[in-house]
């Protein structure tokens, strides 16, 4: 059984998904991927813990007070490329950007082979299920491009900036992606 509620915030709705005690799931309106990991039956349920502290949490993430990610129980299901690569997300600064192909080198050390895929990298990323709080939209391509968000590209330069990044040094891609 898998447990929704839904908030608004300065990027739209946003729907949250639960387990009943973890958070499994954030997705932004209209995001890519809405759901593609969760295969049970969903029930509306909005009095679950979890989801008051996500909701507070969010309100002040939005409201620029930087909280921790290790505040939240969270449990994104997806295979084990996936979750050391969601992992490393975890460990981006809040207000810092990363590339997929640093990731791809971090990834590589811990798997102990001798290079990764940015490409594969990026995959994860955007397949990321709870998006914002696992910031996968600190990573951008590695010549400045802020490509590859499956929100959207206008909430990741949003995100951004209520993180306070200095987005002069950014671009957004006209065509293709650049990772």
């Amino acid at each position: 059984m898998i447990y929704v509620s839904e908030c608004k915030s300065p990027l739209g709705k946003i729907t949250l998904a639960s387990d009943g005690e973890n958070l499994i799931g954030l997705w932004i309106e209209v995001q890519k991927y809405y759901f593609s990991n969760l295969k049970q039956e969903i029930i509306k349920k909005d009095d679950l813990e979890i989801f008051d502290k996500t909701k507070k949490w969010l309100d002040r993430y939005f409201n620029k007070e930087k909280p921790q990610i290790s505040e939240l129980k969270l449990a994104p299901k997806g295979n084990e490329f996936r979750q050391n690569v969601w992992k490393i997300l975890k460990e981006i600064p809040y207000g810092e950007t990363t590339t997929y192909g640093e990731i791809a080198k971090q990834l590589a050390k811990i798997t102990k082979k001798e290079k990764m895929s940015a490409q594969a990298v990026g995959g994860a990323v955007g397949h990321n299920p709870i998006s914002i709080i696992i910031p996968c939209h600190r990573v951008v391509g590695k010549n400045g491009s802020l490509t590859g968000y499956a929100g959207g590209i206008d909430k990741k330069v949003r995100l951004l900036e209520i993180e306070g990044v200095d987005m002069s040094k950014f671009f957004i891609p006209k065509t293709g992606t650049a990772i």
